[in-house]
């Protein structure tokens, strides 16, 4: 499925959801995308130090967060980092975002390095599915 700005999602039903991370309840995804999302990380031994983020977003929460972004950020910060409501990878259901685990972390551009436990994710998340869209700066 792509979606982007140039390819906007046609449909707004709600994925079948569920939690990778129970500690995480609010941070949903498509249930067998968070089955193997669960499976990836205990398979890199990193659910103490990988952290879900960001999975599915409502149009509605997607439009809070661009419009949160403007007011806070700007429209180049917003447009760089933030997708148009209904052109978001998040609405599928498909998408998440990952960090490193701190006592803070960035919501719009979360920290997750290229080295140790973030590193051996990125050696093993294809073979369960998953890919990384946007590399640091993006």
């Amino acid at each position: 499925m792509l979606v982007n700005s140039a390819h906007p999602l046609r449909v707004r039903d709600k994925a079948a959801l569920s939690a990778p991370d129970e500690s995480r309840p609010g941070v949903l995804m498509e249930r067998q995308a968070a089955r193997l999302l669960q499976e990836c990380i205990r398979k890199t031994g990193g659910w103490d130090m990988i952290v879900p983020v960001s999975g599915w977003r409502s149009y509605t929460e997607q439009q809070q967060i661009w419009d949160g972004s403007m007011a806070e950020n700007g429209e180049d910060f917003t447009r760089k980092y933030v997708a148009l409501p209904g052109c978001s990878e998040h609405q599928t259901g498909l998408a998440i975002d990952l960090a490193l685990a701190a006592e803070e972390i960035d919501f719009i551009r979360p920290d997750f390095p290229y080295g140790g436990i973030c590193g051996e994710f990125r050696r093993v998340c294809t073979a369960y599915g998953f890919i990384e869209r946007y590399r640091r700066g993006k």
